[in-house]
């Protein structure tokens, strides 16, 4: 655990170098050790900070650890730089691949279960419930889009809210991929407008599952390969939500994304690295 640790910070400090990341040298703890005790969190202790900066702090590996509150804010002013740290990780993942193949798929993240709606003080809008067909139930929640390599490392992801539908949140994804990358995804993601502007502009394949209906139908073998292709990130969405707590505790939206983001950013260095 100590070493994962250590690997974490090596890595979170040369990323922010990477980027020209500057703070004020006054403060008692630097950003990377900041970010480092987020993503120890949630790796080793189900997203609990306190948890986490009582560990840090009784095995000496952060001297000065600040008081929960004071780290909290400190936490949450480091929300985009944690987002950044992220998309430049995922762009030397992408470098680094041997493949030019990319899966895509989402998965819900309740807030509390629907019969605790009405008392539920994070948000106030029916925008954030959705339904889970495989389940055939409601959830009160966001919704998270995953871009994975074919190993099923994340490289991309982006919050919608629980009612999104996929092709809205395949346009806010920003697909910054290299000439000739195939993205599968199932037949959520059919939008043939936006798969023709990816191929003519940017030289990406949406290869997505065809519905019954389809006017664009594939052969046999074709469709065989995407559904082959594609079945492998359902053990990525188990893999990162098998670390989530029964319920991440959080006091804001911000604080609950916030705490999101350090879960896949912890199950992604965990993945490519430790």
């Amino acid at each position: 655990m100590l070493n994962e640790i250590i690997a974490i910070y090596a890595i979170t400090d040369d990323l922010l170098k990477a980027i020209g990341h500057k703070e004020d040298c006054r403060r008692a703890m630097n950003d990377a050790e900041i970010i480092t005790t987020a993503i120890t969190a949630a790796m080793f202790f189900n997203g609990n900070h306190s948890k986490a900066c009582s560990y840090m702090k009784d095995h000496r590996l952060i001297w000065n650890m600040l008081e929960k509150s004071r780290f909290n804010r400190r936490l949450h002013s480091v929300s985009m730089l944690i987002n950044d740290l992220f998309h430049q990780l995922g762009t030397i993942l992408k470098e680094i691949s041997d493949s030019t193949e990319y899966l895509l798929d989402s998965f819900p993240v309740p807030i509390c279960d629907n019969i605790r709606i009405f008392n539920v003080k994070l948000i106030k809008s029916e925008e954030y419930r959705g339904y889970i067909a495989s389940k055939k139930r409601y959830f009160y929640g966001v919704r998270v889009q995953l871009l994975t390599t074919k190993n099923g490392i994340p490289v991309e992801f982006v919050f919608m809210p629980g009612s999104a539908s996929d092709v809205r949140a395949l346009n806010a994804l920003p697909l910054n991929l290299p000439l000739g990358s195939e993205v599968y995804g199932d037949s959520a993601y059919t939008d043939y407008t936006v798969e023709d502007d990816l191929e003519q502009t940017s030289q990406i394949y949406l290869k997505v599952m065809r519905k019954k209906n389809s006017k664009r139908q594939d052969p046999p073998w074709n469709q065989y390969i995407k559904q082959h292709t594609r079945h492998y990130i359902e053990t990525v969405f188990s893999e990162i939500t098998s670390d989530f707590p029964k319920s991440i505790h959080a006091c804001t939206l911000a604080g609950f994304l916030l705490k999101l983001q350090a879960f896949i950013l912890a199950f992604t260095l965990q993945k490519a690295f430790i």
